[in-house]
């Protein structure tokens, strides 16, 4: 008797962490689906893939969610929605255009946050131990070209935030291993090694890697580095077509965890 009230007791959680786990992946699909998307966004969504990437560092609707340096919101439109009702996002380092499209639709940004963000000054964003999942989405290389000690800085202001278990997220243009890597990271390119390297030495722990931001077509090496390559084409007519057809960049996608 007692053993079939086991089995039947197990079987009820086993359904309700499914039914939950069914629930969130239904709200993230309804964030990437969301109608105040901006198009032009909506259209690079082959290339980026929000949904699998999103589902990969494991962010659900009901955490509180840090991204940072949003740029121009491409993710921000995705998160905002998704964290809206049950869970809180966070946005380090939000510009005056951003903030301003935050502020022109308040029926889905209202709720969002803006912390301090300056790598090369001041970050306080979240207080320690408060967030479950920090993001951050093509930025490393930004950070490099301020210098190193404003990259760990960042990093390290991640692992502060998080929670123990929390999950930071990055997702970064991909510098080949036989390729040169210089420190201000001056073509967007960084080698994968050099982010698990600053990541462990905040305290990270690599939890697990994902190739499906990766783009074989892409060796990096390009005149105007990564911004030859879609969306930017910076060198305009010049090779237009080579750029087009190679997509946009080979990234890493990397999770870590704060244990």
């Amino acid at each position: 008797m007692m053993k079939k009230l086991a089995f039947a007791l197990t079987l009820v959680a086993a359904n309700l962490v499914a039914g939950g786990v069914a629930m969130a992946q239904d709200a993230l699909k309804a964030a990437v689906a969301h109608p105040q998307r901006t198009p032009a966004n909506v259209e690079r969504d082959a290339a980026r893939h929000p949904y699998e990437t999103l589902s990969f560092f494991g962010v659900n609707n009901k955490m509180t969610v840090v991204e940072l340096s949003p740029g121009g919101g491409w993710y921000t439109e995705i998160l905002a929605p998704l964290l809206r009702n049950d869970g809180k996002l966070i946005l380090a380092g939000a510009g005056n255009g951003l903030k301003t499209k935050l502020a022109a639709n308040p029926a889905v940004f209202d709720k969002v946050v803006i912390g301090d963000f300056n790598p090369a000054d001041k970050i306080d964003y979240a207080a320690k131990g408060s967030v479950d999942v920090v993001l951050t989405f093509r930025n490393v290389h930004n950070w490099m070209g301020v210098n190193e000690t404003a990259a760990k800085k960042v990093f390290q202001s991640a692992f502060d935030a998080l929670k123990p278990g929390g999950v930071f997220g990055v997702v970064e243009h991909r510098l080949p291993a036989s390729a040169k890597q210089d420190e201000k990271a001056s073509s967007g390119y960084v080698h994968e090694a050099y982010v698990i390297k600053l990541a462990e030495s905040v305290g990270f722990k690599l939890a697990a890697k994902s190739e499906v931001n990766a783009n074989p077509k892409d060796d990096a090496n390009h005149e105007n580095g990564v911004w030859a390559l879609p969306p930017v084409l910076a060198n305009k007519d010049k090779d237009r077509a080579k750029y087009v057809a190679i997509g946009e960049s080979d990234r890493m996608t990397l999770k870590f965890v704060k244990q």
